[in-house]
């Protein structure tokens, strides 16, 4: 689950420079709240799975 969460967090990144490019700036805003929510959720479920928190 983590590594999957933390492809779509990658891939949403990748969105956020192509916006950026495109000068889309409300497609970026989207892609930069989905790269920290999938981001935030992939490392808090491998820092869940290893028992650190």
């Amino acid at each position: 689950m983590a590594i999957i969460l933390l492809v779509v967090a990658v891939l949403c990144l990748v969105a956020v420079f192509r916006e950026l490019k495109a000068k889309n700036f409300f497609a970026v805003g989207f892609a930069g709240i989905s790269t920290l929510v999938f981001g935030w959720f992939s490392i808090m479920t491998i820092l869940s799975e290893l028992n650190i928190i």
